[in-house]
């Protein structure tokens, strides 16, 4: 596949899942973007780690995060995140089995067909170990998005707008 037709794709699918926020609710992306952001951090850090160890392989150059696993990161990753939390959050067997339903169609449906498209491709990493891999953010996300609620903060933070007024008073 050509470098003009991954951009395509990966702005494709970047503007299609955020587009889908529009449906999520302005009360829930507030609720849940924290959350999500910080997975998307911690898969950030995964990419560096695996294109270190060599875990997969982009076919068109430059291999850069923003030609590459940006697009995924902050698209359907990000986007996935805050939609599983709306559906689950409180069931904490639903929302386990529904993260495991998603990365497992991510790695091993996804995956075999963005390896047939020529844009990606598992090298020293299984299926299975992506999928595990996928999964490691799960621990994660729960606790954040738990911690994010307004009954959960320290009470200061209850009482003031934001974490940065809060910070300005006491300092």
């Amino acid at each position: 596949m050509s470098l003009k037709n991954q951009w395509i794709i990966n702005i494709v699918m970047v503007v299609l899942s955020l587009f889908s926020l529009v449906f999520l609710g302005r009360h829930n992306i507030k609720r849940f973007l924290p959350a999500s952001i910080v997975l998307v951090l911690l898969e950030a850090w995964h990419v560096q780690v695996g294109k270190k160890r060599k875990w997969w392989v982009f076919y068109n150059k430059p291999r850069s995060y923003l030609t590459g696993e940006f697009a995924f990161n902050v698209g359907p990753f990000l986007v996935a995140s805050m939609w599983i939390l709306k559906w689950t959050y409180g069931h904490f067997l639903t929302f386990l089995s529904l993260n495991a339903a998603v990365n497992a169609f991510f790695a091993f449906v996804l995956s075999n067909l963005m390896e047939k498209l020529k844009i990606v491709k598992l090298d020293r990493l299984s299926q299975f170990q992506f999928f595990l891999e996928g999964s490691e953010g799960t621990v994660l996300l729960l606790p954040t998005a738990e911690w994010g609620k307004r009954e959960n903060r320290p009470p200061a933070l209850n009482k003031y707008c934001s974490f940065r007024e809060y910070w300005l008073l006491k300092h």
